[in-house]
């Protein structure tokens, strides 16, 4: 996989207007150490591709005088990165070294001296200690989005071995070191070019970044930068813009985002704060979008309850409903009127909402017979905690306010016996596969975890 993956976490979109976040990224050492894993090894493929140019001079050799020498076909037959290093440079970037690398080369070589003497044969170059440094800067182009360059590259090569092949041996001692420093010295000159060009090549994929990603029918989400990144001694931090908005209708909500500040732990590869700004945007959104309906149907209800959807059930407490619709089905339209309004405080997440629910009956050829119209208004808490990699939550019901008219059949004062029906509390449960650790604080929540690619 082309390490631009992780680097898009580096820089992962572009600037904008300088706001607060709704959404902040912390990238720590653990997770740029695991980048640096990916990354190696497409830098290794690359130095692979490695050119040698066709080498050739003149140099004398006591005590036999000028000899002319040429190097040709030379290509690397083995090269490895066994040790390297990232670094975080507070306020700059990332600085990454190499060392005890080491290359192993095959060529031909052919001398000429005392102006008819030829010989030739082939060689075979060891390299080792190869030694490469480089500072890798992160920017934002003038599309905003992210760029990665190479600065201040060297390379050197430590000690090499050679073995010549054919001609006359008393020739290759006296040649040897000639030969040994023009190699060198070539492989000194493409080593930097090579890892600036394996940097610079994640640059077309990091163009083609969204900063508006669509999220359904409904939303979309806008994940640009509104500063640049923050980086320390101990991590890279992002802050983003993490706004939702209608497809195509980008209205601001009637809140703005409010401060805040990632927690110190580093323990985990990853972390993102997610505001309530955030989670009240697409709260806001699929409100304006009509998106928060959802009809209720006794399917949807577990076997084992004994409240059913019908009008037997909902005759017990409004009989005129048993007596006008005996033995239908029945169908809940619960919407809401406004957007709902997520807190977020330590260790607690609560969720304010009103709607109305509309009873209807189903009649035998489908049609729907409204019955009732209860107007709700409801407090919801969770206390969401971490099992393992489970995420688990128990939610409790804070306040709730119901009031109700009825279909002009039936008598509005029945109608309050129905909260029987409707005040209950509810635990949910979802999982989540590698989640590490998940935490709620004051006016935001924190996800813990470590991630891996595939492919």
């Amino acid at each position: 996989m082309s390490p631009c993956c992780w680097l898009a976490l580096l820089a992962l979109v572009p600037l904008a207007l300088a706001t607060n976040p709704g959404v902040k990224v912390k990238l720590t050492e653990k997770g740029i150490e695991y980048g640096k894993q990916i990354g190696m090894v497409s830098l290794q493929q690359k130095l692979k591709t490695m050119k040698v140019p066709d080498l050739s001079g003149t140099e004398r050799v006591a005590p036999i005088g000028k000899v002319k020498y040429s190097l040709t076909g030379i290509t690397i037959v083995n090269l490895g990165l066994p040790n390297s290093g990232l670094a975080l440079v507070p306020g700059t970037g990332i600085s990454l070294s190499i060392t005890n690398a080491f290359i192993s080369l095959h060529g031909n070589w052919k001398i000429q001296y005392l102006s008819f003497i030829k010989d030739s044969g082939s060689f075979d170059l060891e390299v080792n200690g190869l030694t490469i440094t480089d500072s890798i800067t992160i920017k934002s182009d003038e599309t905003g989005r992210p760029t990665v360059s190479s600065v201040n590259c060297g390379a050197n090569v430590g000690s090499a071995s050679i073995k010549f092949h054919g001609g006359a041996s008393w020739l290759y001692n006296l040649f040897s070191a000639y030969i040994d420093k023009a190699l060198r010295s070539a492989l000194q000159k493409q080593i930097c070019p090579l890892v600036a060009d394996t940097i610079t090549d994640m640059n077309p994929h990091l163009k083609t970044l969204n900063v508006l990603a669509k999220v359904d029918k409904y939303a979309e989400v806008e994940y640009s930068m509104v500063t640049s990144p923050t980086i320390s001694n101990a991590s890279i931090d992002f802050s983003l813009k993490g706004e939702f908005y209608n497809i195509g209708k980008h209205q601001e909500p009637p809140f703005s985002p409010t401060p805040f500040s990632l927690p110190p732990q580093v323990n985990n590869m990853l972390y993102i704060g997610i505001s309530a700004f955030t989670t009240n945007s697409a709260g806001f959104v699929y409100n304006n979008a009509g998106a928060l309906s959802l009809y209720i149907t006794d399917d949807m209800i577990p076997p084992s309850s004994p409240i059913r959807l019908n009008t037997r059930t909902f005759g017990a407490f409004i009989p005129e409903i048993a007596k006008r619709f005996p033995g239908m089905m029945m169908k809940l339209l619960v919407k809401t009127v406004k957007e709902p309004t997520i807190f977020f405080e330590p260790n607690n997440v609560t969720v304010q909402a009103s709607g109305t629910v509309t009873a209807y009956a189903i009649q035998p050829n489908t049609t729907l017979s409204p019955l009732f119209v209860l107007s709700m208004e409801g407090s919801v808490s969770a206390r969401l905690y971490v099992t393992g990699v489970k995420l688990a939550g128990a939610v409790t019901l804070n306040k709730h306010r119901i009031g109700g008219k009825t279909h002009s059949l039936f008598h509005a004062t029945n109608i309050y016996h129905l909260q029987y029906l409707l005040h209950y509390k509810v635990c949910m449960c979802p999982i989540f596969d590698k989640l590490v650790l998940l935490f709620s604080l004051q006016d935001y929540m924190v996800i813990g975890t470590d991630v891996q690619f595939t492919g």
